[in-house]
């Protein structure tokens, strides 16, 4: 298998594991001289023909994931429950 195979196997897995939409969190980006925080999520936006995962993270940042250089991961079924069940902000009773 040559190197162009190598890379669009890759590319087509990302894009199956990180489809428009899927929730993810980041646990640490590379060397990036303006990272976003450990621990932010986000959401995939689309993966690029070479492989990059771009999201938009709940702080505002947009940018893409590099798979080999950051480290991230889906959100399991259990936060994407936990995100449905949360108040959204600014919309607390009393307010």
């Amino acid at each position: 298998m040559n190197e162009w195979q190598k890379t669009h196997n890759k590319v087509k897995m990302y894009k199956e594991l990180y489809p428009k939409g899927t929730r993810v969190m980041l646990l640490h980006m590379g060397d990036d001289p303006n990272p976003v925080e450990d621990g932010t999520r986000g959401t995939v936006v689309a993966v690029d023909d070479i492989g990059t995962v771009h999201c938009v993270f709940d702080s505002g940042r947009s940018l893409g994931l590099v798979p080999d250089a950051d480290s991230f991961r889906r959100l399991t079924e259990a936060e994407l429950a936990e995100e449905q069940t949360e108040q959204p902000r600014g919309m607390e009773m009393g307010m």
